[in-house]
């Protein structure tokens, strides 16, 4: 094993697997030091929706290449993804009017009875819906996994199981040892705090906890599906003044929903099992205790939203990610040291795109690529 690399990345999350593969493209050493043996983290633990089409402004920017990374990567990389789109489910007007108020680039109105055909909601429900063009899904649990293992046959290497006490300029001290740097990426997610703490109190990161459910269900679903709930959480219709109206009529309709602060979406894997979530709870320590009220919350809106019976739990989860004033913390800590974090529920969605665009920033396009 070597001690001296151009670029070493501290954890192996979406986020520092896309750092690693930007600076792998670049013809650069790169070493990922994580202190688990895998991915656990919030890069495993959700939808494995990449919701590009419902973001904006810089957030657009970093998922318009993810998606072409995604896309790349699933074929070289050889894990299943596919070119879905996401479909909105419009159960009242003021959730209409939100999506014909945002409806322009990548974003496809549908009738009441289009939506009932493209999605098995149950029948009457819709009042109309959307289908978002350039979104993609994936199963976060193989794609991960897929990616490292592409990564280390590229010639990254990967320092599993090891701690990191303290970064400086050109160093990284861990459990097995000091490791020269030309470039330190910390891309540790929520755990900005154990690394770098006086950064993480500075910018204000804390953690979000979400309770998420695997299910077992007879019904299929050929895309993504976002409700109501989740048009007043992203920033495409979020930043609308009709987003108003949609957030002031479910808090008020559904005030134990609204205290769960629901994200309604689900997303079905190659296995027939529905991923269904997801609640969000904020601070700095984020207690293990996952209340049942909680998951009998989500079970029975899937059930009012299929019109099916109660689904058979398989797998019940605590995700957990970075949470921040900002979409994103991008920032130079010291002289060669950068920390990059998505801190909002969107790291599978645009970390790809955000590693390449600061490692591009830093080095230049990829050989014969130009920029991603």
């Amino acid at each position: 094993m070597s001690n001296a690399y151009d670029v070493v990345v501290i954890g192996s999350g979406i986020v520092g697997l896309g750092t690693a593969y930007a600076a792998a493209r670049r013809g650069l050493t790169v070493l990922v030091i994580d202190r688990t043996d895998a991915p656990l983290g919030a890069t495993v633990r959700n939808f494995g929706h990449l919701c590009i089409s419902a973001q904006s402004g810089e957030a657009r920017e970093y998922g318009d290449a993810s998606r072409e990374l995604w896309l790349r990567l699933s074929r070289d990389a050889g894990f299943w993804l596919r070119e879905t789109g996401t479909l909105i489910v419009a159960r009242h007007a003021d959730e209409l009017a939100l999506l014909e108020a945002s409806a322009d680039e990548g974003l496809v109105l549908l009738s009441a009875a289009d939506l009932e055909a493209a999605a098995p909601v149950r029948p009457g429900l819709a009042v109309g819906g959307g289908l978002l063009t350039a979104d993609l899904q994936t199963d976060p649990r193989t794609a991960a996994p897929a990616i490292a293992a592409y990564l280390a046959a590229l010639g990254v290497e990967f320092r599993m199981r090891t701690s990191v006490g303290r970064v400086e300029a050109g160093r990284v001290h861990t459990s097995r040892g000091t490791v020269e740097a030309g470039t330190v990426v910390v891309a540790v997610n929520h755990d900005i705090d154990q690394v770098l703490p006086d950064l993480a109190e500075s910018v204000g990161i804390e953690r979000c906890s979400l309770d998420m459910l695997r299910v077992r269900v007879d019904i299929t679903l050929d895309a993504p599906l976002l409700t109501g709930w989740s048009l007043v959480r992203y920033s495409r219709f979020a930043r609308l003044h009709e987003a108003g109206a949609v957030r002031e009529r479910l808090h008020a309709e559904r005030p134990d929903l609204a205290a769960v602060d629901l994200n309604q979406m689900y997303t079905q894997l190659p296995d027939g099992s529905l991923i269904i979530g997801d609640t969000h709870a904020r601070g700095v320590s984020i207690p293990p205790f996952q209340p049942e009220e909680s998951a009998r919350l989500l079970l029975a809106e899937t059930e009012s939203l299929f019109g099916i019976p109660a689904p058979t739990v398989i797998e019940r989860w605590q995700g957990v990610y970075a949470s921040g004033p900002n979409e994103f913390l991008r920032v130079e800590h010291e002289p060669g040291i950068l920390v990059l974090a998505a801190t909002t529920g969107i790291g599978m969605t645009t970390g790809l795109g955000l590693a390449e665009h600061s490692l591009a920033a830093r080095f230049g396009a990829a050989p014969s690529e130009g920029t991603a």
